[in-house]
């Protein structure tokens, strides 16, 4: 069955079997009892179908279902007209279809009855036992007279939850949202396009998500059909001119044939139409479309290694298409998708996408969770399970689900869970981020390093300060990329909360109602960060009166030098003058130094890497010759000045802990500046007076130590002279 048949309205059905009429069926359903040895008429094709997939099933089961099943339906009628039965017997269709087992079937063939019939769940329950009765009830709505406007929003919760526990629950969800949006041409055109956009906002996304490719594709089309008629005509007529017998994808399809022959590689080379929302987007996406642009082939073959054996071949006997390769077989899908993706350039430069997967591959990719048969077997469950952090460990609890069953408890109210949701189920690509202990996250393309500290630590990350990212120091406010290492970053004082920035950052549902939640319950108590540049008292530790901060120059036109301190120890080539070591950059021994003559005839000193030097000789100044006056590069007894600076994560007393590491090692502050914080980065810039040049490497080790530091470097001001 393909995911992509080019008839949106055609039902879903293996191309051996003949369009089946459930109008008809429908009256046959009615027509009376049926002989104890055999199954119903009505339900020979689903028979039909689920053998196909299980050929060893016991069908007795199905029987009973559907007995149970056309008599509490019987009198009812569709709003088109048709017997009620058809209903149940179409969504039980479309999973046989799919390759679903009995439990399924036999849920399918019963998931109206306690709804809208005088049977009960407990009649359900004792004569199909508890799988059933639970599936059954993960998909029966919640009565409006109950919820009123909130019923449908703890409908698709309360399925939801079901689903967490078993995936089967939204098989049969799809299948019954796919029959009825083919079957939605009866109703009024505003309920149509409600029931449409609910589909678009929420059921796709979950077929996506379950990798039920073959409903979300058919899904998709009968959308865009309903919220988009005239794109959707436009897109039709440019498929019904495409089609022919001399469709440019036939001879590049030959072509391959030949080539795999050749190559002693057996393998089915198919093409595969794409649907209509897929020939729109690429539209959208190139303009004009050309004759290739309508389907793309499709490579079976039996062992994984064949794939790569196909991939080989295609690569050499035709160009490919290198930015167009993904493999999906070593690094699947979140949603258990596997395949190789290309492009080759076949005769006259038609470009033609290949995907290239095995046979099992292909039954996965159409029916997802589906193909799975019953997850929850004996034999499925004694199967070695990978660690439980892993996204693709348990495919029947995903973790974009758990996901969403962690965060809907904490949105209590409908509006809110149901606003989330969709909001949730739009980020439409999944990335996996790996711990540091080994574990992995899963998390929405776009989320940050705030999004992984509430995944990985829940409430405790409201006290998050920062993370490495790959190794490297990172702001919560950065985007992680699939493959990222993430090593997230916790102060030691509980006490703290999240600051309203870090909505700006958040993605995830959890990440945003724990910081709405904690900012809502603590309207006080955000956590603080320097709102002002600080000056330090040069005696002691502790802050003082606010200083204004100083604005940085353009680079097109450096500040002015500063004035730096008498230099001693430093001896310079020429003419006898005053020397001073420059403020931009605050060398001291074994610095390499270079001086250049300023306003004043005065020499400035400064360390050659400074990019002052380089301005300096870029306006014509010569360089004068400096170096330590002793041999051992170190200075006199007056000790040394420097200008050092701290890039840290804003949390409560940091700057109380830095300037006590600072007086811990003897050096007394003669100035101190606080950035106004960015992204909850806070820049911090100490001019020190060592005793000692040689210190200076211990007083950097022990700022660094302190929490929330996550660099600590020599100052580096852009300072030509004045």
């Amino acid at each position: 069955m393909s995911a992509e048949a080019a008839d949106p309205g055609a039902p879903l059905r293996r191309r051996s079997r003949p369009r089946i009429d459930l109008r008809r069926l429908g009256r046959v359903a009615l027509l009376g009892p049926v002989s104890r040895d055999r199954l119903p008429d009505a339900i020979g094709h689903v028979a039909e179908a689920h053998r196909a997939h299980h050929p060893d099933a016991d069908l007795t089961i199905l029987r009973r279902a559907y007995v149970l099943a056309e008599s509490s339906h019987r009198g009812q009628m569709r709003k088109s007209g048709e017997p009620y039965i058809t209903h149940p017997l179409a969504v039980t269709l479309i999973l046989a279809e799919l390759g679903a087992e009995t439990t399924t079937l036999t849920a399918s063939l019963l998931h109206d009855t306690v709804e809208d019939t005088e049977v009960t769940l407990d009649q359900v329950r004792e004569q199909f036992g508890d799988e059933v009765c639970y599936l059954v009830d993960g998909v029966t709505k919640l009565e409006k007279v109950d919820y009123g406007a909130a019923a449908e929003p703890e409908t698709f919760r309360k399925m939801l939850v079901a689903t967490g526990n078993d995936v089967r629950v939204m098989s049969i969800k799809l299948a019954d949202r796919l029959h009825n949006m083919r079957t939605l041409g009866v109703m009024r055109p505003e309920k149509q396009a409600r029931i449409a956009k609910v589909t678009r906002d929420v059921l796709i996304p979950l077929a996506e998500r379950l990798g039920v490719q073959a409903l979300k594709t058919e899904l998709e089309d009968l959308v865009f059909a309903i919220l988009h008629p005239e794109e959707y005509e436009q897109t039709r007529a440019l498929i019904a001119a495409a089609a022919g017998p001399d469709a440019p994808l036939d001879t590049i399809a030959d072509n391959v044939r030949g080539t795999l022959r050749d190559a002693g590689i057996s393998a089915e080379v198919l093409i595969r139409p794409r649907h209509f929302v897929s020939v729109h987007r690429v539209r959208r996406k190139r303009g004009e479309l050309r004759g290739t642009d309508f389907g793309r082939l499709l490579v079976l073959v039996t062992e994984d290694a064949d794939c790569y054996a196909v991939l080989g071949e295609l690569h050499t006997c035709f160009t490919p298409v290198i930015s167009e390769f993904k493999d999906f077989i070593a690094a699947p899908k979140f949603n258990l998708y596997q395949s190789l993706h290309t492009a080759v350039v076949g005769p006259g430069g038609a470009v033609a996408e290949v995907l290239i997967r095995t046979h099992r591959m292909h039954k996965v990719a159409e029916a997802g969770v589906v193909a799975l048969g019953n997850p929850y077997a004996q034999d499925h469950a004694a199967a070695p399970q990978t660690e439980p952090s892993d996204e693709r460990a348990d495919p029947t609890r995903p973790g974009w689900l758990s996901r969403l069953l962690d965060w809907q408890e904490s949105a209590t109210d409908p509006d809110t869970f149901w606003t989330t949701l969709r909001a949730d189920l739009a980020q439409d690509r999944e990335i996996t981020v790996f711990r540091t202990d080994g574990g992995t996250l899963g998390l929405p393309a776009g989320a940050s390093c705030v999004d992984a500290a509430y995944a990985q630590y829940g409430d405790r990350a409201h006290t998050s300060i920062g993370a490495r990212v790959n190794g490297r120091l990172a702001t919560l406010s950065t985007v992680l990329s699939d493959g990222d290492t993430v090593q997230l970053l916790l102060a030691q004082d509980t006490a703290s909360g999240p600051s309203p920035d870090w909505l700006d950052h958040a993605r995830t549902p959890a990440a945003r109602i724990a910081i709405t939640g904690w900012l809502t319950d603590h309207p006080d108590e955000a956590k603080p960060t320097p709102s002002t540049m600080t000056s330090m008292d040069p005696g002691g530790p502790g802050p003082a009166e606010p200083a204004a901060p100083e604005r940085a120059a353009p680079a097109t036109a450096p500040a002015r030098t500063r004035s730096g301190p008498r230099a001693t120890g430093v001896v310079v080539d020429g003419p006898d003058a005053p020397v001073r070591l420059a403020g931009c950059c605050t060398p001291v021994p074994p610095d390499e130094l270079t001086g250049f003559v300023v306003r004043g005839g005065a020499v400035t000193v400064h360390r050659r890497e400074c990019p002052a030097v380089a301005a300096m000789q870029e306006i014509g100044r010569a360089p004068v010759g400096a170096r330590w006056a002793d041999a051992g590069g170190r200075e006199s007894d007056a000790g040394c000045r420097v200008t050092l600076v701290a890039e840290s994560f804003g949390r409560p007393r940091l700057l109380a802990d830095l300037t006590e590491a600072i007086a811990t090692a003897e050096a007394a502050i003669v100035s101190a500046t606080v950035e106004p914080p960015s992204e909850q980065r806070v820049r911090h810039t100490y001019t020190l007076q060592l005793p000692d040049a040689a210190g200076l490497p211990a007083l950097m080790r022990a700022m660094r130590e302190v929490a929330g530091v996550y660099d600590v470097s020599r100052a580096q001001h852009p300072a030509p002279a004045g």
